[in-house]
C-alpha cells in the first residue's frame, strides 16, 4: 500500500506563488512517475505536471512556464512550484504516485485558491 501526504497549498492573490509538497510512503519504490493533477468545482480531475520515472516531464499547456515540477531531495517526494498564480488556477491539487505495476495512488488533495 501507498500513501500520500500533500501539503502547501492555501490562499494567494493572482500573480502570487505557492509551492505544493508530496510525500510517498510505505511500498514505494524511488523515482516512480510522481505527478499533480487538479479539479475545480463542477470539473473534471485534469493534469497539471508530471515526471516520469525516467526524468521526463510533462505540463499541462495553460501551466506552462509558470509551474515547475521536480523532485525533492527524498527521491519519494515531488514538488509542485507555482508561479503568476491565476484564478483560473482555484481547485483542490491531487497528488498521483504509479508503481512498478501501473497501479495509481492518490493523495487527500489541498486546496488552492487564487483571489482576483
Amino acid at each position: 500500500q501507498v500513501q500520500l501526504v500533500e501539503s502547501g497549498g492555501g490562499l494567494v492573490q493572482s500573480g502570487g506563488s505557492l509551492g505544493l509538497s508530496c510525500a510517498a510512503s510505505g511500498s514505494i519504490s524511488s523515482n516512480n512517475a510522481m505527478g499533480w493533477y487538479r479539479q475545480a468545482p463542477g470539473k473534471q480531475r485534469e493534469l497539471v505536471a508530471l515526471i516520469g520515472s525516467s526524468g521526463t516531464i510533462d505540463y499541462a499547456d495553460a501551466v506552462k512556464g509558470r509551474f515547475t515540477i521536480s523532485r525533492g531531495d527524498a527521491k519519494s517526494t515531488v514538488l509542485l512550484q507555482m508561479n503568476s498564480l491565476k484564478p483560473e488556477d482555484t481547485a483542490v491539487y491531487y497528488c498521483r504516485y504509479t508503481d512498478i505495476w501501473g497501479r495509481q495512488y492518490w493523495g487527500q488533495g489541498t486546496q488552492v485558491t487564487v483571489s482576483s
